[in-house]
């Protein structure tokens, strides 16, 4: 009885690899269309520097806590812990939590970010005024 299923089953999933096997070789692939351009979702180069550093900040994060941990012990001899400030300086630097910047989603402002929605307070206001935003309302007393 177990045989028979799993054999069905794996007749089954065979069956479906051909078929898909056979779509994209007649090129019929609705996910990724090759003659179209790419247009990317960052809307200027501040953004996209500041996602590559993002990027390096969840790469080299759990090293770094390692290499400050080591850098910071008063208990290790000097030499290690001038190994530790040698390893530290060979990091990039924009791996560090202090040059990610919190950035508008639509404008890429920097500043007066409405943490919540990822927001500029000017965007975040055009949008509350029209009632885009879920969960909030125009103050009326």
């Amino acid at each position: 009885m177990a045989t028979t299923i799993m054999s069905r089953l794996f007749n089954f999933s065979s069956l479906i690899c051909q078929n898909t096997a056979q779509l994209f070789k007649n090129g019929v692939n609705n996910a990724v269309k090759l003659d179209q351009p790419v247009r990317n979702n960052w809307t200027d180069w501040r953004m996209m520097r500041d996602v590559k550093r993002r990027k390096l900040l969840v790469q080299h994060q759990p090293d770094r806590i390692r290499i400050r941990a080591l850098k910071k012990n008063d208990i290790l001899p000097s030499e290690i812990v001038e190994i530790g400030r040698k390893m530290l300086e060979d990091l990039p630097r924009d791996s560090s939590i202090t040059r990610v910047r919190n950035r508008c989603a639509i404008t890429s402002r920097a500043r007066g970010i409405v943490t919540r929605w990822r927001l500029s307070r000017i965007v975040w206001r055009s949008l509350a005024d029209y009632n885009k935003l879920s969960g909030v309302q125009r103050a009326m007393w």
